[in-house]
Parts: C-alpha cells; structure tokens; sequence
C-alpha cells in the first residue's frame, strides 16, 4: 500500500454508524454480529437494522441478547432482530450456531471480544484471549462460509485494536505453555491475529465474492476494559491522552466495511477512524504494522488455526 492507492473516504473519526449507513437500503439481506448486546456492538447492530437489515445478535447472554433486541426494534422500527446464543470460547456452541444457520448471509461483523483477562484456559489449552477473540470468530466465519459464498456480494469485518502494534503472533508460544502469561501480551497477539485473518481470509474468499477487512474502531469505554485497572482508565481520561469515542462512533468503521458500496471486492486490508490505515511508523500513534498484514504469516496462522480446531472438535471449516 503506497499513500496514492490508501482507500479514503468523506468520513472521519467523529462519524457515526448511522452517518456512514446514511442512504443506503439493506432491506433483503441478512447480518450477524457478535456480542451485540452492549457497546459497539449493539450500535453496530443498530445501524444496520435501522438500514433495513434483518439482524441477528450472536451472543453469550441470551436475555441480554432479547433487551438489546428489543431496544434496536423500538428505535429503528425494524422487528427482524433476532437473537441466538454463541459463546465463541466454546467450539461446541459455534458448532451449534454454524449448524443451526440456513440461508444466505450477507454481513457477518466479528465485534466480540475480552481484553486483558487473568490467565484463563478453555477446555482445550487454549489461552482465552486468543481462543475467543480469534479462534471463536475464525471457527464462526470458516463455518458460515457456504452461507456467505450463498450470498453472492458478502461482507466479513473482523474487530482489531491498536494493541496489535505491540506485537506479532508467537506461533512458537501462542498459548503461553512456555512463557509467563501477559495478559496485554495475549490481548496484542489476538488482536494481530484478527487483521491477519482479514488479509488471508479476504485472499481465500474473494471469488466466492466475499469481501473480508480488518477494523480497529478506536478506543471506546465498555465492558470490553472492566478487566483494566481503574487508575490506568481514569489517568488516560483525565490526561487527555487518549480520545475516547462514543460507542456510535467506534461503530462507524465496522458498519463502514460492511455496507459502503465503493468497498465492493476491495479486501485483506486494515481500518481506523471510517478510512484506510497508514503504515505505521515508530513514534507515532496508530496505523497499521507490517506484521499484520504479513500474507506469509496470514497464511501460516490460517493453517493453525485448522489445526487447532480439528484437534479441539473436529475440523469442518472451509
């Protein structure tokens, strides 16, 4: 990517979801989005109700799931909001729901996530960051992708963060066996593993016409930091150091790639702030790392990713 091929739009940092969505008409197609029950996530589900969308919130508490629903309905007018349970530390529950879809799928936005958690293993090993964050959402797209090859003009946005800066995918010690376990470390890895995914997925996807990118939507104040320490919230916000967005703006960039017809068959790559990421360059703030969007490490980290998966429940991905 060179600075005359980055892909720019009218929007900014200060867009909201329903600003991007503005005019578009999704009446007749289908989404899913992951934990959408507070957050980005019901305010990405939102945007695409209100756009005409029917919307199922994939998500862990189902009667959160119901209040949510029930929210977006009273606000957009639209009742095709549903909900359906999926744990996606659990293979078994994204088994379920993969099984349980029929039909074509339109939009799939991959927005769940935890964030530096105490050292927490799943029934198979697996670190839970990455067993959620990545893992869970690899497991969910590989197993929609009938469903998104179905649909003929689909989209795929898999949730980054700018923790991936700090860090590439150790594929030696990915679920931290033989170092000491970092909770911001496991958070960073997944999280370039998210942009990863994007780019190989996009690579593997794109004559189906499935359309996959990376977003990173900005530092929001959500569930996903209850597990920060409240002097790091409280000093970034009283500094001024960091820009928080409200949970409609950090919407915006997900509901970008899933609906903005100039983003038509243009995939692999990583957005913040509703526009192309710049590479990143030491000392400055955001961007993208070249390690994120390594198609050699994209590569590698797909076929782990199948390895892992039919080692914890048998492997029926795409």
């Amino acid at each position: 990517m060179t600075e005359k091929t980055r892909i720019t739009t009218p929007f900014t940092a200060q867009s909201t979801a329903a600003e991007v969505v503005d005019g578009i008409d999704l009446t007749g197609r289908r989404a899913v989005v992951t934990g959408a029950t507070s957050g980005i996530g019901v305010e990405t589900a939102r945007a695409l109700a209100g756009a005409g969308a029917e919307v199922t919130l994939a998500v862990r508490d189902v009667r959160s799931g119901e209040r949510a629903a029930e929210d977006i309905t009273a606000t957009t007018g639209n009742k095709n909001v549903l909900v359906a349970p999926l744990d996606l530390a659990d293979q078994r529950s994204v088994a379920a729901f993969t099984a349980a879809w029929h039909g074509p799928l339109h939009i799939l936005v991959n927005n769940a996530g935890v964030m530096a958690t105490p050292e927490t293993r799943t029934p198979e090993g697996w670190e839970l960051q990455f067993a959620t964050n990545h893992l869970g959402h690899f497991a969910l797209a590989t197993g929609l992708h009938k469903a998104l090859a179905a649909a003929g003009r689909a989209r795929v946005v898999s949730l980054s963060s700018v923790g991936h800066l700090r860090g590439p995918v150790d594929f030696d010690d990915i679920h931290f066996h033989k170092r000491a376990y970092d909770p911001h470390v496991a958070y960073d890895q997944s999280k370039t593993a998210n942009a990863l995914f994007a780019v190989e997925a996009h690579r593997r996807w794109a004559d189906d016409g499935i359309t996959v990118n990376a977003a990173h939507p900005g530092g929001i104040l959500s569930n996903l930091t209850r597990h920060l320490q409240p002097e790091v919230l409280d000093g970034l916000v009283a500094s001024g150091a960091y820009v928080f967005k409200t949970p409609q703006q950090g919407a915006a960039t997900s509901v970008l790639l899933a609906t903005w017809p100039p983003l038509e068959r243009v995939g692999g790559r990583y957005f913040e702030d509703c526009n192309e990421a710049r590479r990143h360059e030491p000392g400055t703030d955001g961007g993208v790392a070249d390690h994120a969007l390594d198609p050699v490490a994209a590569e590698r980290l797909w076929r782990v990713s199948l390895d892992m998966i039919a080692g914890g429940r048998g492997s029926n991905a795409a």
